[in-house]
């Protein structure tokens, strides 16, 4: 995000609640059957819970999960349960607040663990924790981290930089690879894979021979592309087949034309998602020479 970003903003670009619902709503009908709430920063949202209960509300209502800085949590974390949320995942790459302050810019290290606590006390379990090792800042942490949320029973997700930075600064010769964090933990821990991985993102490891886990997730020197079965909605109304697609297919018109009927719009909508899924490629391409990132940063996807 940029480091002078003060707060949510509303836009005529972005879809209002009642049309971020039907675009769901229509997906859910479509075979859809997990929705994540991501960013930038999901609960500056004001209306983040009445949104959670709206979706937790539908027909053959999905799976609902939510990935979040954390910093909102003590105050939305049983309210955010309460109206219908499964589960979380917290953004959190180092144990050090004085670390923390130069990867983020913001003295918030406090609140995002008082905000871990108060998931875990809402229920909202497995809390989920997603670490992203950046050489020379934070890739010694690796086996502390661990450590951490093996006494604080979270689930550590280790991810590899992704070149979705707001900066382009992302270098492939730096990135601190899924490799290198397995043997990190090695030292320290004995892994076991763990078998049926399916459709996940992450590398899930047994540790120490226990039912406790780890997850490593490879994005960029081990993909998972040919198993991925994911679709991204912006919170302008685009939908893409992949973080690194360069092409978007708009819904946000179809919500918005008046020649339309109710009827004629939800078959186009779901006509879309159909488009899009078949559309997905079978790789990223980030290790070919030819990749282009996308234009929108992370923030602007939806992570």
């Amino acid at each position: 995000m940029p480091h002078d970003f003060a707060a949510w903003l509303p836009s005529e670009n972005l879809l209002t609640t009642d049309e971020l619902l039907l675009i769901i709503e229509v997906a859910v009908s479509q075979g859809i059957d997990e929705v994540r709430l991501t960013g930038g920063e999901p609960l500056l949202r004001p209306d983040i819970v009445e949104i959670v209960e709206r979706i937790a509300g539908l027909a053959n209502a999905p799976r609902l999960t939510l990935t979040t800085n954390g910093i909102r949590l003590p105050e939305l974390a049983a309210p955010l349960a309460k109206a219908g949320l499964n589960r979380i995942n917290v953004s959190l790459d180092t144990l050090s607040r004085e670390r923390f302050k130069t990867l983020t810019y913001r003295d918030r290290f406090n609140d995002v663990i008082n905000g871990l606590e108060a998931a875990n006390k809402a229920g909202l379990y497995p809390v989920k924790v997603n670490t992203v090792l950046l050489k020379d800042i934070n890739d010694d942490e690796a086996p502390a981290l661990l450590t951490w949320a093996l006494e604080k029973n979270y689930s550590l997700r280790f991810i590899e930089q992704m070149p979705l930075d707001a900066g382009g600064i992302w270098d492939r010769a730096t990135l601190i690879t899924a490799d290198e964090i397995y043997a990190s933990l090695s030292e320290q821990y004995q892994l076991t894979p763990v078998d049926g991985r399916g459709s996940s993102p992450a590398e899930e490891f047994y540790i120490n021979g226990t039912k406790a886990t780890v997850g490593i997730i490879g994005s960029v020197t081990r993909p998972f592309c040919g198993a991925c079965d994911r679709i991204r909605l912006t919170s302008d109304g685009q939908l893409r087949s992949c973080l690194f697609s360069i092409t978007e297919t708009d819904v946000r018109m179809v919500l918005r034309d008046q020649t339309k009927s109710a009827a004629e719009k939800r078959e186009e909508i779901a006509a879309r998602f159909k488009k899009t899924v078949i559309e997905k490629l079978p790789g990223h391409g980030i290790n070919n020479p030819s990749f282009i990132a996308p234009p929108r940063p992370m923030s602007a996807i939806g992570g």
